[in-house]
């Protein structure tokens, strides 16, 4: 939204009655960044009550206004739907797997003449304009610290305790700048799947930033960082918003989960619902061990109802003691809403 526009808006909300008055042809009206006026929201509700015929589109990249203020939220009246970076179905054949891992799926940074540099802009204008702006946080510079810091928790089950700890600051600190990240759209926390457990599980939640290139230009590295330390989570961030993607456009009935045992065994996602059930293992490697297939055959022995999946940086597809072993490129490439889970 055009900042004079929106200083218009703030000062005058019903400027929008005007606004439609004055293009009555007009059916369909599209709003950008919504939750900068909220309060432009009652004004939606009442033009739609008045008229049956229009159609508005909001968009926007944060809830947490809209939450804060409290406003009408259009409830029965409005449709959601959530917008994703790039899925490799979408790139074709410029689908380019260690491109994406490094420079992420977000279309900005993808269409740019230099995507490095627009990436750091992109994250720079989320802290500039969403967080320092609005008066989120109070200082920035720890905020930075905290941002740094999470990038190691990037596909781990998270601990916040130890986040604390690292930016010296409180737990609830934490917990409240985590939830700012969710807010922005810039975060993504998964619950453990515990239906029917007959295992001690984990009860932490497991975190990923929405895009890996996003976590791939926050995470610091130096001459002791290990390569495979920074591409492990952000082959399995890649393959986590893929999924998330093909779910919502899918429209399909599926939560995302991960699952792991006190004893250690592990499975990086788990979608479940009506629509299916299938476990997913995520390794940044070029060949299949025996060990890489431990927490899958783990997951199956509890769950045999499950579709099992192994992806992996290889080029052999094949199946592994009924699990389904494919390199991760070609499953992303064939991770398509319009159809089924790629076999």
């Amino acid at each position: 939204m055009d900042t004079a526009l929106q200083r218009q808006y703030l000062a005058y909300p019903e400027r929008l009655k005007d606004f439609l008055a004055a293009h009555k042809n007009h059916m369909t009206i599209i709003i950008d960044e919504i939750q900068r006026v909220p309060q432009m929201l009652s004004i939606v509700h009442q033009q739609i009550e008045n008229n049956k015929a229009l159609h508005f589109i909001l968009t926007g990249s944060s809830a947490r206004k809209l939450k804060q203020e409290g406003v009408d939220l259009l409830a029965g009246r409005a449709v959601v739907r959530h917008m994703h970076p790039f899925m490799a179905a979408e790139m074709g054949d410029l689908f380019d797997l260690e491109k994406s891992l490094e420079k992420g799926m977000v279309p900005l940074v993808r269409m740019a003449e230099f995507p490095e540099k627009t990436l750091r802009g992109y994250i720079d204008l989320y802290l500039e304009q969403e967080v320092k702006a609005e008066g989120i946080v109070r200082r920035l510079d720890i905020f930075n610290r905290f941002l740094e810091a999470l990038t190691f928790s990037q596909a781990q089950v998270l601990n916040t305790a130890a986040i604390a700890r690292d930016c010296a600051v409180s737990r609830n600190t934490v917990e409240s700048y985590i939830a700012i990240l969710e807010d922005l759209l810039l975060a993504v926390r998964i619950p453990v799947f515990s239906k029917r457990a007959k295992r001690a599980l984990v009860s932490h939640k497991k975190f990923f930033f929405f895009d890996c290139g996003v976590y791939q230009s926050l995470r610091p590295a130096g001459p002791i960082d290990h390569p495979s330390e920074i591409a492990g989570p952000a082959l399995e961030g890649l393959v986590m918003q893929h999924l998330r993607a093909w779910i919502d456009y899918r429209d399909c009935r599926l939560q995302m989960y991960y699952w792991r045992t006190l004893a250690g065994s592990e499975v990086d996602f788990i979608l479940y619902g009506n629509d299916g059930f299938y476990a997913l293992e995520v390794k940044n490697s070029k060949t299949i061990r025996p060990e890489d297939l431990r927490g899958l055959k783990s997951f199956r022995q509890e769950y045999p109802e499950c579709s099992a999946y192994f992806l992996y940086r290889g080029e052999e597809k094949t199946d592994r003691d009924g699990i389904h072993c494919m390199p991760v490129a070609d499953f992303l490439k064939r991770l398509d809403p319009k159809n089924p889970l790629p076999m």
